[in-house]
């Protein structure tokens, strides 16, 4: 895994600023500390950070074709690149590395546009076709390896992180308040919109092309589900079975190809422990695990970790957090997922990255994803309950199954049946609105916007995010059965915007780690889109398929766990870990009428109440609140009052 970045010229007459690229480069030396790489010619400059796994001593970047005219930078793992290799060899292409990178190049002189098709990655990459005089910006299918751009001053600037663009001085720092409302409504923004105004993401599934100084985005890839009102062939429930647990285990086959030591993640939960079975079993019988656990037993799985680490018998290391731990490593947090954070979650699995490092590893598999393909969330459940609840809305007993969702969250049981009845009513019979699954969460999280000051009220009176969400949704898509419709949602929002980004690829290259998914080898994600619905939730029961496959492989009490979301201490990390000065001083009434995203009134109502309460007791949306306050002006003060373009590290004050 690399840190990639460049500056096009959309201009004829304009000089490569090669210094500029370099401060670029060395602002993501943390994706890649091995060793960079630079090329430059009239019309481009191109940098990149290398993090060594395939091809050790031979795989210097930038890389090259033949006779030099195509060259590329590559941020992440072509896991295919072995079989992709031998068939570009018996066509005539030559070699001179044996890294995945140079397959890239070959595959695009044999197909073109076209060989995207043909990869089977993670990946973020630029390749500069000088025979054509074109530039390809691409991103893989779910959004796993990042890539941002803008246009200024006659020149395409991209890279794999927005700090990175931000060395150049010509590039405008601000905050974009669109992108805050959609990240405090759906927890992402909407690509290719960031939370910062002129910072373009490019979306999943994507490519960019560059040619004539013409700019055009194009689609090569999504996720398909059957037709509700189509007939769907059937087969037989084993034949499921057996097809998922072979294309698991050659994803993560695939996912085992390096030329350095490859460990995973355990969290008790079954997809992780899933996994590690797995590779236990039919590849690796040395297998390092690695963990994060929390002091505060409402968020820990240690004994489950522990439990699941002796029964495949690997070496098992875990980190510890406490509050303190949280609170005091937020402005790192922030300063590499370059967002607001609705939830602490991201902060341990930074710390937990830094194990990884610390014990010298660069690679970990993970069991992220599978709760998106197969319904293993409670917001699956949650939704199918509320549309059961609307055929006899007047019912007593039925909006009672709520009780059944969330009782590993702290104080969940002894939420009042008037509350839950109250709460999931909202919108209950609007079920033919496209996001009804995930109202609720909506509803919830944008309250965070009426924090928001005056102005920055003002600047969204005439803005919807939801609509503009809807817009972006597939043109059959209300034609796909209601759980394949959530299935989308989660996928196109809260995985590629969140998990994988400010909980994934943030956390883990800052530390120099390069995280690999099992579960989101595109053709795992394809076959699971097309399942049978009760193969993924039957009636209640989450991930019933997986349950079925992984259960001869793990403990019973591992394999027939209840789903519990990874969570971590929210408002608790900053209140209860003692004095934080930099909370205290992003607090004050002077910084906060400063910056002018909040308004100071409600923020200090906010954080006395919380302040007053004993930390289980306070509310999910007072939770997000606190931690999207905060951390917002923690970006404030990171990326637009106090950006040093000269120096790559963060100083907590």
């Amino acid at each position: 895994m690399c840190g990639i970045c460049g500056i096009y010229n959309l201009k004829k007459d304009k000089k490569i600023d090669m210094d500029l690229v370099k401060q670029m480069t060395y602002m993501l030396r943390h994706r890649g500390p091995d060793e960079f790489g630079f090329y430059q010619d009239n019309k481009i400059g191109l940098g990149h950070s290398r993090l060594s796994i395939i091809d050790l001593a031979g795989g210097k970047q930038p890389i090259h074709n033949e006779d030099k005219t195509i060259w590329i930078i590559f941020n992440g793992e072509i896991f295919n690149y072995v079989e992709l290799r031998e068939e570009l060899v018996k066509r005539g292409h030559q070699f001179y590395t044996h890294t995945d990178t140079e397959v890239i190049i070959h595959l695009y002189e044999e197909k073109g546009l076209d060989f995207i098709q043909d990869l089977n990655g993670q990946f973020a990459f630029a390749i500069w076709d000088k025979r054509q005089v074109q530039l390809i910006l691409a991103r893989d299918r779910v959004g796993i390896r990042p890539l941002f751009y803008t246009e200024i001053d006659g020149a395409l600037i991209f890279a794999s992180e927005i700090k990175s663009i931000f060395v150049d001085k010509r590039v405008m720092r601000q905050l974009d308040p669109v992108g805050l409302q959609q990240l405090f409504t759906f927890w992402a923004t909407v690509p290719p919109r960031t939370t910062f105004k002129e910072i373009k993401e490019l979306p999943a599934g994507h490519y960019l092309i560059v040619k004539d100084n013409t700019i055009e985005t194009k689609k090569y890839w999504q996720l398909k589900f059957p037709l509700a009102d189509e007939k769907n062939e059937v087969y037989p429930e084993d034949y499921y079975s057996e097809r998922l647990f072979e294309l698991l285990k050659d994803s993560s086959r695939l996912r085992l190809r390096a030329d350095v030591p490859v460990a995973a993640y355990l969290s008790g939960g079954i997809d992780s422990s899933f996994i590690c079975a797995l590779v236990k079993k039919f590849f690796n019988n040395k297998l390092q695990t690695f963990s994060v656990a929390f002091s505060d037993k409402d968020y820990d799985e240690g004994d489950y970790q522990a439990q699941m680490a002796q029964f495949l018998g690997t070496e098992h290391k875990n980190i510890k957090c406490n509050y303190a731990d949280i609170g005091k490593i937020i402005p790192e947090v922030v300063w590499h997922a370059e967002k607001p954070l609705i939830r602490t979650a991201p902060a341990p699995l930074f710390l937990l990255s830094k194990l990884v490092r610390q014990n010298n590893i660069k690679v970990v598999l993970t069991g992220e994803g599978a709760d998106e393909i197969l319904a293993g969330y409670d917001l699956f459940r949650e939704a199918k309950i509320r549309r059961f609840w609307a055929k006899n809305p007047n019912s007593r007993l039925r909006p009672l199954l709520m009780r059944k969702l969330y009782s590993y969250v702290p104080n969940w049981p002894k939420t009042t049946s008037a509350f839950l009845e109250g709460f999931y009513r909202k919108h209950l019979l609007d079920t033919n609105l496209k996001y009804y699954s995930h109202i609720p969460r909506w509803d919830i999280t944008s309250k965070i916007t009426l924090l928001f000051s005056d102005s920055m009220k003002n600047q969204l009176t005439e803005y919807k995010s939801i609509p503009e969400f809807e817009d972006t949704l597939p043109e059959d898509f209300k034609r796909w059965w209601s759980l394949s419709q959530a299935q989308y949602i989660e996928i196109a929002t809260l995985l590629s915007g969140n998990l994988l980004s400010s909980q994934g690829d943030r956390m883990m290259m800052a530390n120099s780690v390069e995280g690999r998914f099992p579960f989101l080898d595109y053709r795992v994600m394809e076959f699971c889109a097309q399942l049978p619905q009760n193969l993924k939730l039957k009636v209640l029961k989450e991930k019933y398929i997986l349950k079925k496959i992984a259960s001869p492989y793990l403990p019973a009490k591992i394999s027939q766990r209840i789903k519990q979301a990874y969570r971590a201490p929210d408002s608790a990390s900053f209140l209860n870990s003692g004095k934080l000065d930099y909370v205290d001083d992003l607090l004050s009434e002077d910084n906060i009428r400063k910056t002018g995203y909040f308004n100071p009134i409600a923020v200090a109502q906010l954080m006395k109440k919380c302040r007053s309460m004993e930390s289980s007791l306070i509310s999910a949306k007072d939770n997000m609140a606190v931690v999207s306050v905060i951390t917002t002006l923690l970006l404030d003060r990171l990326f637009i009052r106090d950006f040093d373009p000269k120096s790559p590290e963060v100083v907590s004050k």
